[in-house]
């Protein structure tokens, strides 16, 4: 029985995440577009306002984590792009990305407590220390997507 999905290579979803300000959605907006149509671009900001949830405790950023991954679960796109800041590990381990991308771009973002929460990523994944979003949406797209 076709289900809709026959035939359709499996979703890969794409965490870009860092501390605020360090190019996160400048690089997910070069990347979706690279991607299009067959991309899905979460922004967190965007989801936030989009259910009213401005709530930074551990618990709001553990929902929105989920939230982030419920969204993408639900997407028949080839490729989800999200860019929020996950700055704990456990929040990384709830969105469970195929590839993870960090922007290692600043050493402090504007808000104290994010930076203070901030675990450094570890694991496989791409370090980004340069804002350079458009040379480095073009690499990922040749190095980590190529099939």
């Amino acid at each position: 029985m076709d289900d809709g999905k026959m035939g359709h290579a499996p979703m890969i979803k794409i965490l870009i995440m860092g501390l605020p300000g360090s190019g996160k959605t400048t690089l997910a907006s070069n990347l979706s577009t690279l991607l299009s149509p067959n991309c899905l671009w979460l922004n967190a900001d965007t989801i936030r306002e989009q259910y009213n949830d401005w709530d930074f405790s551990y618990e709001g950023r553990l929902r929105q984590s989920k939230r982030m991954h419920d969204l993408a679960a639900e997407s028949d796109t080839q490729y989800v792009v999200c860019d929020f800041v996950a700055p704990i590990k456990e929040m990384r381990d709830i969105f469970n990305p195929d590839i993870t991308i960090w922007m290692d771009t600043i050493a402090e973002g504007r808000f104290a407590d994010t930076n203070k929460l901030f675990e450094d990523p570890t694991g496989d994944l791409l370090r980004i220390t340069t804002m350079d979003s458009e040379y480095w949406s073009k690499y990922i797209v040749k190095n980590l997507l190529a099939k």
